[in-house]
């Protein structure tokens, strides 16, 4: 089961990852998101920062359908997030090495190329 804390320390240790100021978690590289803390919305109620659930960059449709479908309990989608190349995460359904591999690929697909290049080539990654 992981948290987040585990989702902080595990993104602040990839190469060039920041932590935007929220109330939750929001890390990003290079002013490219890759996995915050899920903003909530439901009709008639404030905004409400999960931090039990993560959000996570996952590239395509094909991958973002994978996940869903294959691990419908531990991912899921919401209203708003239909159309976009992310998914939800249930942080207490996961360990923490599963995590990290999350974590890290979606680090991947929003660092920038040259970064990848050099952070890989240094085996940092």
């Amino acid at each position: 089961m992981a948290d987040a804390d585990d989702v902080r320390r595990l993104a602040l240790a990839l190469p060039h990852a920041v932590e935007n100021p929220s109330s939750g978690f929001d890390f990003r590289v290079a002013d490219h998101g890759f996995v915050w803390s899920y903003p909530e919305r439901r009709p008639g109620h404030p905004r409400r920062i999960r931090t039990d659930v993560a959000v996570l960059f996952v590239g395509d449709e094909e991958e973002r359908q994978a996940l869903l479908l294959g691990e419908p309990g531990l991912f899921f989608t919401a209203p708003g997030y239909e159309n976009a190349p992310l998914v939800l995460l249930r942080l207490d359904e996961v360990d923490v090495e599963r995590l990290r591999e999350l974590v890290t690929d979606a680090w991947r697909m929003r660092a920038p190329d040259g970064l990848l290049d050099g952070e890989t080539a240094a085996g940092h990654v």
